[in-house]
């Protein structure tokens, strides 16, 4: 697992170029470009199952949904911030993607750390030692474990006319 780390204000036209919201729709394409403007080996380098760590208010600028979803499909298991812009939190959610808020993580992870985060217990290990984050509503994580809003909603309402 590799660690990105970035700083404060890591805004939506970096996480994803806003000269693309109207021609790309595909989120395996969409993740070609994930954070193209801020860290241009991202794409070469993430792998399934790494994790973004930022400063605070992750996901700044505009509203648009693609942000989280490259990131998703670009293999980021989670993003951990200090904080994250509102909408971009919930498009995380939506996109079925992990986004904890936890600045004392954020302090400790280095690009070498070894972290694993256990969901259950509300709590991220950083090279050993755990520390507690708020905890996920339980609606929050069915929704990051159905894949995401809409396959969420597919999944518990199939069936029903």
């Amino acid at each position: 697992m590799k660690i990105f780390k970035y700083g404060d204000d890591v805004n939506t036209d970096v996480i994803f170029p806003g000269k693309y919201t109207y021609t790309i729709s595909d989120p395996k394409e969409m993740a070609e470009h994930a954070m193209e403007d801020l860290d241009p080996d991202f794409v070469k380098t993430v792998q399934q199952g790494d994790i973004i760590v930022a400063g605070k208010n992750f996901g700044c600028g505009s509203s648009r949904e693609q942000a989280a979803t490259c990131i998703k499909f670009s293999g980021v298991a989670a993003v951990i911030a200090r904080s994250f812009s509102r909408i971009f939190f919930r498009n995380c959610i939506n996109s079925g993607l992990l986004a904890v808020e936890c600045g004392e993580a954020v302090d400790k992870i280095t690009e070498n750390s070894n972290v694993h985060i256990d969901r259950e217990n509300n709590r991220i290990q950083v090279d050993g030692n755990w520390i507690d984050f708020p905890p996920i509503p339980e609606a929050v994580r069915y929704i990051i474990d159905g894949g995401g809003l809409i396959p969420y909603l597919k999944k518990k309402f199939s069936g029903i006319e």
